[in-house]
């Protein structure tokens, strides 16, 4: 891939015009044991445009949403759909990294700005960066990374590893692997929404290890959190997961259990910053639950959004403008992370949190923010991405 100067002079050379309204296209996983985590994604993005007046920047926003039921084909078929049929000028809500990659190559090939709430695969941050593609979520392996930095300042001298085997599971213990220098004394790798871990659970008890770092998204935590408590190994083993692993999807399943955990997050419910405290505050009372970091997740995409329309002054179709647009908007939107920079590959450079379960005033577990563990962090992809 040719640098970005070269990308840009191969796009549409035309003064577009701007737009007069906005369609966006919505695909996630939205059913199934993994649909919780889509729901808080569409629930963020939802309410910020509902705060917006139904008009992000400033233009009549109608947001399509469509179920991709965490099937790649069906996620391709979709993007078809959204992008041909439906022509929604901008592509937003994918979880998985499978559907993700699947999807990709559709919406790239039609030069539609992809805004990424979640699923950011290091295949399109690394050599294969795009200007279509824009994070507002994290690189794939960044929490990893912040976790395998609260391990090894923890003194873990070795380490029991699990993830699910796909990409955004190998992703995760790769990144793991690149910031804790202990010993890895297994590495598994499950089946992707595999609900019983009693076979797992054995080995990982033999495995007598320090720490066992557990990355199982949406229902997979959660069965896998009740079964590791229900065996008895919270007395034998730190777990350590990333934020989603323990966040409050997972917490009104799971319950009591999950106090005294820690784990890592680009967010976390206490920020102290104005944007963050309207954001809690207004989630609550629209959906009468506490934020996840994915409803975050979906609900700064679309503040990214409408700032980055509002700076193009509608012109979505103007890819040079858009992009150039897409790429200051974290600094400009108020989101609830705070003001934050985009690489060049269109991934966020932000800091990561060390969160421990706790109880706040109301006796309602939280993930409260104890330290900072990585600050101004960047994708370690970044380096390979040619456009600079």
């Amino acid at each position: 891939m040719k640098v970005l100067a070269t990308l840009f002079a191969a796009l549409l050379a035309f003064n577009a015009q701007a737009a007069s309204e906005l369609k966006i296209g919505f695909i996630s996983t939205l059913s199934g044991p993994a649909g919780g985590i889509g729901n808080e994604i569409r629930d963020g993005f939802n309410l910020a445009v509902k705060l917006a007046g139904g008009k992000l920047g400033n233009l009549p926003t109608e947001v399509v949403f469509a179920d991709d039921t965490l099937n790649p084909e069906t996620g391709k078929q979709l993007a078809e759909r959204l992008i041909k049929r439906d022509r929604a000028n901008l592509m937003t809500g994918i979880v998985f990294s499978n559907v993700m990659l699947a999807v990709w190559p559709t919406i790239e090939e039609s030069k539609v700005f992809y805004v990424a709430p979640n699923a950011t695969p290091t295949t399109i941050t690394g050599k294969g960066c795009s200007p279509y593609f824009f994070s507002a979520s994290w690189p794939n392996e960044a929490h990893h990374e912040a976790a395998g930095a609260f391990a090894q300042s923890k003194g873990f001298k070795n380490a029991y590893l699990i993830a699910p085997n796909y990409p955004a599971g190998k992703d995760a213990l790769t990144g793991f692997k690149r910031t804790y220098k202990g010993q890895i004394v297994a590495e598994q790798y499950v089946k992707l929404n595999q609900l019983d871990y009693s076979a797992e659970l054995a080995q990982i008890r033999a495995a007598k290890a320090d720490a066992l770092y557990a990355f199982l998204p949406g229902g997979m935590g959660i069965n896998f959190i009740k079964q590791f408590v229900a065996a008895g190994l919270s007395n034998e083993v730190q777990l350590v997961v990333p934020g989603f692993v323990s966040d409050q999807d997972v917490v009104r399943a799971v319950g009591d259990p999950m106090l005294g955990l820690f784990d890592t997050s680009q967010w976390a419910y206490d920020l102290d910053n104005d944007a963050n405290r309207k954001f809690v505050a207004e989630f609550e009372k629209e959906y009468k639950r506490i934020p996840s970091l994915f409803a975050e997740q979906g609900y700064t995409a679309a503040l990214i959004i409408d700032q980055a329309v509002k700076d193009a002054k509608g012109k979505v179709e103007d890819e040079k403008a858009f992009h150039a647009a897409l790429m200051k908007a974290p600094e400009r939107a108020k989101t609830p992370r705070g003001s934050f920079k985009e690489a060049a590959n269109g991934t966020p450079i932000q800091d990561y949190y060390v969160r421990a379960l706790v109880k706040d005033r109301d006796g309602r577990i939280v993930n409260k923010k104890i330290s900072t563990i990585l600050t101004n962090h960047q994708d370690f992809w970044l380096k390979d991405c040619p456009m600079k």
